[in-house]
């Protein structure tokens, strides 16, 4: 078919010729087409080879149906031509490459009416499929970002440049409690109202500040979010300005996370950091921020704060009698009743086991004394009751002033603590007050001190034995061994310091156990190494603590070095003191019965210090009796002391026990002992103590 018989060249200019117009037709991309009124092909421009995979001779006479991928489409394609008044524009369809791959064409189509009657349908063809395949992926990347706003856990709101909402997920309809239908439109400012937890302004809205800066905005704090129902969400936000292709600004998009259970984690953890579990009240570390913050105010404005100590007096026997338990019953009862008297403004904590601590703000020492003294009798008058029983509680408490002299945390804390010490020193259940010039304080701070060089002592072994020589006073008796004390010092550069100087601090910070491990280990080591001629006809004593007596472990350790040195434990004596084994009859019983039997001796030491001495001393299976110094000193020249010795020193004799005198200083008390009968002397005028040497 030519052109002459087709009305094809309706679709080309006007002022083409024929000729020209064929060239163009043979020449376009587009392909034309004509299908009589039967759906046959009567004509198809040349570009349908490259449109369809068939050359002209091929398509014509066939069925146009066959080119439809969908053939069920025709019925449509109709319809829109019948709707169309006989034309159809722009329509889309899909057509069946030879090679049998879909190619989308864009359609438009005409129809030739003659004498009323639909003869032939001509139209032009535009292979699309490039464009339809972007809008295909368009529309895919659009589906997959919808399904992911619809599935996020972020909330989305996207806005126009005036801040008025486009769209909204279904993560921020729900936090915010409005839908999509009724927010678009809305200016956001209605529909999310966050309020800034954090101390920095940040009440304008991060949409606002975005579309003005033309910068994503991220709010740096938790911001908090009311639901139309009242459910309070926090979240995180961040806002970001939306550009066309053109780095145009065409709107803004608001992302905001919901953190509301990480932040009450956070608040929890925050608050189980700052506070005592069993008590509620807040711990250690959280009164010392307080106590920083007060030394600094004290400073800055030459104010006054006091720091109150306080250490329960009773508290271990609830624990023991009652188990942990009642401990923590009584703990949680006694701080809420504290609480009553301590101000609002006041910081109330618990700072140890059975240890708490007051920080008092803008208060004298005059007053802070006062409202301890009322702490004081309040806990003095409380009863705790547990399973039928009655507990007495008591308290020591220790004052310290924090003023512009303050200089830290450290020294507040040990200053109050060393005052709390030295109220249950003096007898507990009292204050005391911590002052310049403190002379107990200052005792306290020197035994601080000590703990420190005994312990490095002890792991450099800078102490070192000497040695005292305790003779027999009847100088007929030489089958008598002669008793030797060992005695201990610690070595500090080139001095030798006397024992009385660390004794009380090591007792005090339960050091004494490790002193006496010391002292047996190197005293059986020294026996051990020396000649036998300096050890013969001898007996070795060495002192043990009262907190030896109850310790399994050092009787484990004496035994082990028996063993590892081989010494003769009938060569060994251990000196215990009456008030040690009184305090501790039944431990220091059993302790001399063990021990006893392997060979090793005992020795009574400062016997007669105590009140009931002689109740105790039968029942205490020791060899050696050693009379207190206090008694003997004056022994000489006062009636009392000498009928005292000499009652002791009988009642020893009767117990098959030998008697030792301490502190014979000069030659009048040995004579009187001597008179008395006392077996052996013991002080300077006997022999002075000196190195542990071989003296034979």
């Amino acid at each position: 078919m030519d052109l002459k018989a087709s009305n094809i060249h309706h679709y080309l200019p006007g002022n083409l010729s024929k000729s020209d117009a064929k060239v163009v037709i043979n020449n376009m991309p587009d392909t034309l087409y004509r299908v009589n009124s039967a759906g046959h092909l009567t004509y198809v421009s040349p570009s349908c080879k490259e449109l369809t995979g068939y050359n002209v001779e091929e398509l014509l006479g066939t069925s146009v149906l066959d080119l439809y991928r969908h053939p069920e489409h025709r019925a449509g394609l109709l319809e829109s031509l019948q709707n169309g008044n006989g034309s159809v524009h722009n329509y889309e369809m899909e057509i069946v490459h030879k090679d049998g791959h879909s190619v989308w064409v864009l359609i438009n189509i005409q129809s030739i009416i003659e004498n009323s009657e639909l003869v032939a349908i001509e139209g032009l063809i535009r292979d699309v499929s490039d464009r339809k395949e972007i809008e295909q992926a368009l529309f895919r990347e659009k589906e997959k970002a919808q399904v992911t706003l619809q599935s996020i856990a972020d909330g989305v709101i996207t806005t126009d440049t005036e801040g008025n909402i486009d769209y909204l997920n279904p993560m921020a309809e729900s936090m915010t409690g409005w839908s999509l239908a009724n927010a678009k439109g809305k200016h956001i400012n209605k529909v999310f109202c966050p309020v800034c937890e954090c101390d920095d302004d940040y009440s304008d809205q991060a949409i606002t500040s975005c579309l003005q800066s033309g910068e994503s905005i991220t709010v740096p704090c938790i911001r908090l979010i009311n639901h139309t129902d009242n459910q309070q969400f926090a979240v995180r936000e961040t806002a970001s300005p939306i550009r066309n292709n053109n780095n145009e600004i065409i709107g803004a998009v608001l992302v905001f996370h919901d953190v509301t259970q990480i932040r009450d984690m956070s608040q929890q953890l925050s608050y189980q950091a700052s506070h005592d579990s069993h008590t509620g009240l807040i711990n250690r570390q959280a009164m010392e921020q307080s106590l920083q913050g007060a030394i600094e105010q004290a400073k800055e404005q030459c104010d006054e704060h006091v720091f109150c100590y306080l250490d329960l007096d009773q508290f271990k026997i609830v624990n023991d009698t009652c188990g942990h338990i009642a401990g923590d019953a009584l703990l949680k009862q006694l701080s809420t009743i504290l609480k009553t008297q301590v101000r609002e403004n006041d910081t109330f904590a618990r700072i140890g086991g059975d240890e708490f601590g007051v920080l008092i703000e803008h208060c004298s020492l005059e007053k802070g004394v006062e409202i301890a003294e009322n702490i004081r009798l309040m806990i003095s008058d409380y009863r705790f009751s547990w399973e039928n029983k009655i507990f007495e509680v008591g308290v020591s408490i220790g004052l310290v002033s924090i003023n512009a002299d303050t200089q830290s945390i450290t020294e507040v804390l040990s200053t109050a603590d060393s005052a709390c010490f030295i109220a249950k020193d003096k007898g507990r259940n009292r204050v005391h007050v911590s002052e310049k010039n403190d002379k107990a304080l200052n005792k306290r701070h020197q035994e601080m001190n000590w703990s420190g060089k005994i312990k490095l002592a002890l792991e450099q072994n800078d102490f070192t034995l000497h040695h005292q020589l305790v003779h027999p006073i009847d100088e007929q008796a030489s089958e008598k061994p002669i008793y030797c004390e060992a005695l201990i010092r610690l070595v500090e550069k080139d001095n030798i310091i006397q024992p009385m100087a660390f004794i009380p601090a090591a007792e005090r910070y339960n050091l004494m156990d490790r002193i006496d491990r010391w002292v047996v280990s190197n005293l059986m080591n020294k026996l051990q190494q020396l000649p036998i001629e300096c050890t013969a006809n001898r007996i070795f004593a060495l002192n043990l603590s009262g907190t030896s007596l109850t310790n399994n472990s050092l009787m484990s350790h004496i035994l082990s070095e028996l063993e590892n040195t081989g010494v003769n434990p009938e060569q060994i004596c251990f000196e215990i003191t009456e008030t040690a084994a009184v305090s501790n009859l039944d431990q220091a019983k059993r302790f001399i019965l063990i021990l006893g039997g392997v060979g090793f001796k005992f020795a009574l030491d400062d016997f007669g210090s105590g009140l009931s001495s002689f109740n105790y001393l039968k029942y205490l299976p020791v060899d050696y009796l050693k009379i207190d110094g206090g008694i003997v000193r004056d022994v000489h020249k006062n009636v009392v002391n000498k009928a005292m010795v000499e009652s002791i020193n009988n009642i020893g004799h009767i117990m098959g026990l030998t008697t030792i005198a301490e502190f014979v200083e000069n030659e009048e008390i040995y004579n009187t002992l001597k008179e008395i009968g006392v077996d052996y002397a013991q002080g300077y005028h006997v022999h002075k103590p000196e190195p542990f040497e071989c003296d034979v």
